[in-house]
This record gives C-alpha cells, structure tokens and sequence, in this order.
C-alpha cells in the first residue's frame, strides 16, 4: 500500500502546491489515486488554513474527496488541532460524517481515549508511533494495540533517518500483529520510503512529508510525489 497524505500541519508559507482547501484537497486526491495511490491521509483546514477537528471542517473535507475518489480516506486527530485532550475527544465524538481511519499519535496527551471513541464509532486507527517518543513503550502495554487498524511507525529524524527507522522498528517488534506503514518526513522521507519497499512494508509519500523530489528539486503537486514514490519504491519490479 502506498498511501497520499495530501497536506499535514503545512500552510500557505509552504507554497500554493499544498492543498488548503476541500475542493483543491478534492483535486490533488483525486490526482494522486490516478498515479498510483490507493489510501488518503488528509488534514482537514479551516478558511485561514489551520488544521482542525471540526464536525463541519472535518465534513466538508471528506464529502468532497469522496465525491472524487473511492479509496479509503482518513483525517489527523494531532494535538496541534486542538490541544485540549477533553476538547479533542469532544470533537471527534461530535463528526457527523466519519473518515474510513484516523491517524492517533501514541505520545500525546489522550492518545488511548481518542483511539477507543475512534474504535466506538467504527473508524479505523493508524496508530502513530513517532520516533524519539516513548510512543513504542505505550502502544507495547496497550490493550487497544491488537484492534488498530495499522502502525503508522514516523521517523522524525531526517539526518539519520533509515537507522532511525530499523531502530524504530526493532522497538516496535511485533506490533500486536497489526500491519506497519513506514515513513519519514523532510530529508528523510525518501530514504524511509526506499527502506520501506525494500523490507515489503506500507509506505507514504505527499506533500506532508516532502517538498522536494528525490533529486531536490520542489515538488509539483502530490501526483508528482507519487509517481516518483512508486519507483523509488519499486512498486514495478514488485508487480512484475
């Protein structure tokens, strides 16, 4: 599996490239299916672009990529939307239309309460295993491990990201079974995902994680990304 993650926590700042919008996230979605992608992750943005939780925000986001695509589609719950744990879990118990999976990070605050409304309303979990956190420690004790829908094991570092990884991974061990996304971000995000083919794992390459090309230059949208993920990936010689 090769998944999309359309936009993440990046902004207006981070060039017109990044979709902020339901309709342009509709777009590059759509765009990105087309190249190869076959599961979205999306950070639905309110007018000024800052991510949200919102029922309505998270609503308009899901209602137009679903109007283009037929993949499954899934949303943050990142701290940063709404840092109060109480106030986050409000907002997720609170969506009128639910994503196919939402992405919940091990090492914030609530993390397990989100994961088990989650669970509660029939919304898959990527469980977000974030490198340098004690996220591994947690998920290891965590009666929930067994029913997250998959790993999302997130290698923060960029200057050695794929030891980084094999470390992360080695922490993770069996995962309670569950299937693991490998991927980095920024300078790491090509080396990860390289790792990632290599080993026969689920990956993500998009806007989110990159800007950039394998040969530094910028990106021109998330189809871009995709094509190149693929075979950087080596998804030919894997379907050959």
């Amino acid at each position: 599996m090769v998944q999309v993650c359309l936009n993440g926590p990046r902004g207006a700042a981070d060039g017109t490239a990044v979709p902020l919008t339901p309709g342009s996230m509709a777009q590059e979605a759509a765009e990105a299916v087309a190249a190869g992608a076959t599961d979205i992750h999306v950070h639905p943005k309110t007018p000024c672009g800052r991510d949200s939780l919102s029922p309505r925000v998270v609503a308009a986001t899901l209602e137009a990529i679903r109007a283009r695509v037929s993949v499954p589609v899934g949303v943050t719950t990142g701290a940063w939307a709404e840092p109060d744990p109480a106030a986050r879990l409000a907002r997720v118990r609170g969506w009128t239309v639910l994503p196919d999976h939402a992405s919940v990070n091990w090492h914030e605050p609530g993390a397990e309460e989100i994961a088990a409304a989650l669970i509660d309303l029939g919304v898959g979990v990527e469980a977000g295993i974030w490198s340098g956190t004690d996220a591994t420690a947690r998920f290891a004790v965590s009666p929930l491990g067994p029913k997250v829908l998959r790993v999302l094991a997130e290698v923060t570092d960029t200057q050695a990201a794929e030891t980084s990884a094999r470390t992360l991974l080695a922490e993770l061990g069996p995962a309670h079974g569950r299937p693991v996304l490998l991927h980095g971000e920024d300078a790491g995000a090509w080396p990860v995902l390289r790792l990632a083919g290599r080993l026969g794992l689920a990956t993500r390459v998009g806007l989110e994680d990159t800007l950039a090309l394998p040969d530094g230059q910028r990106a021109l949208c998330n189809a871009q990304l995709v094509t190149e993920g693929l075979v950087q990936y080596g998804w030919a010689e894997r379907s050959s």
